[in-house]
């Protein structure tokens, strides 16, 4: 017979974030060995994907001559192939090479102080812009740098980093966990008491918590889904009566100016809702939403009007949210 199984929370830092874990296992499982697999999982993604490391494998391809071939290692490739479809499927509203643009106004791994920066330097920038200067061979597993190309994929690999620790966890046999890493969640099978996982959805900054209680709580079930919220709620900064978010338009050069303050996505994976969230944030409430239900994506939009907060949702999403 089965040995019953209890909750175990296990965390830990990673990507300049943390990351939480909540497993069903058996009161003598080895917590200590599930936790060093979840780390192997997130360093992966750190050493191939951070721009905040000089020795990464995307930090070796910005650094590249114009005409360079890089051959990539399995998980860059996954997510690279994934990014560059969501960039064409949102018309370029996420585009994985924006990292000239997010350097530029001081929200990248320079760590530079916030600023704006003027016309002709944003006109330079952008030329080095655009998903569709890259030439990517996924059967050959390599990419070519087209000349000054960055790369930022900080927008897909924590998705990415969940959807891994999950399957790392599953392949060791936990049939049930919650993870969570950087805000991105993934849910699989259900707690001991046979309930689903139940998250509750951001919604707003915390200096918004008076207007965010003017909305109803919604809270998802989770078994075998990921969701992922974007919003101008983690980065941005105030010049002049006008507040800038750290989530750049690749389109304009210039950051969200309309930014909702949250905008959350299901979807199988966490790497899928993340990437989607950014494109819908950039979007905007009114055409993020419009497309999102042209498209069957499960999305919630909160934006802030002078009257408090208002909601807007799919039905795909709302077919997700517990009763």
């Amino acid at each position: 017979m089965p040995a019953p199984l209890d909750l175990a929370r296990l965390g830990g830092h990673t990507m300049g974030t943390t990351w939480s874990v909540v497993v069903a296992a058996p009161a003598d499982a080895d917590l200590h060995t599930l936790h060093a697999g979840i780390e192997r999982q997130l360093d992966l993604v750190v050493r191939q994907m951070s721009t905040w490391r000089a020795d990464s494998d995307i930090s070796r391809f910005n650094r590249s001559e114009a005409g360079q071939w890089q051959v990539l290692p399995d998980e860059f490739l996954a997510v690279l192939d994934t990014a560059l479809d969501i960039a064409a499927r949102s018309g370029g509203a996420y585009d994985p090479t924006v990292g000239p643009l997010v350097q530029a106004w001081g929200f990248g791994p320079a760590g530079d102080v916030p600023r704006i920066p003027g016309e002709a330097e944003l006109a330079e920038l952008r030329r080095r812009v655009g998903w569709q200067r890259l030439l990517f061979q996924p059967q050959r597993r390599r990419l070519l740098q087209p000349g000054q190309a960055w790369l930022d994929l900080s927008a897909i690999a924590k998705g990415h980093a969940a959807d891994l620790v999950a399957r790392q966890l599953c392949e060791n046999s936990v049939t049930a966990a919650l993870v969570e890493v950087g805000g991105e969640l993934v849910g699989h099978g259900r707690k001991p008491d046979g309930q689903p996982w139940r998250v509750l959805v951001e919604s707003a900054a915390e200096e918004d918590a008076e207007s965010q209680a003017m909305l109803p709580p919604r809270v998802l079930l989770l078994d075998g889904l990921a969701v992922a919220t974007s919003g101008d709620r983690w980065h941005r900064f105030d010049r002049d009566g006008q507040r800038y978010a750290h989530t750049i338009d690749p389109r304009s050069g210039r950051p969200v100016t309309q930014a909702a303050a949250a905008v959350s996505v299901v979807a199988r994976d966490a790497m899928h809702a993340d990437a989607w969230a950014t494109a819908l944030t950039v979007m905007g409430a009114e055409e993020g939403l419009a497309f999102a239900e042209r498209n069957g994506l499960a999305a919630r939009f909160v934006a802030r009007t002078d009257a408090g907060p208002v909601e807007t949702m799919t039905p795909a999403f709302s077919e997700h949210l517990a009763a």
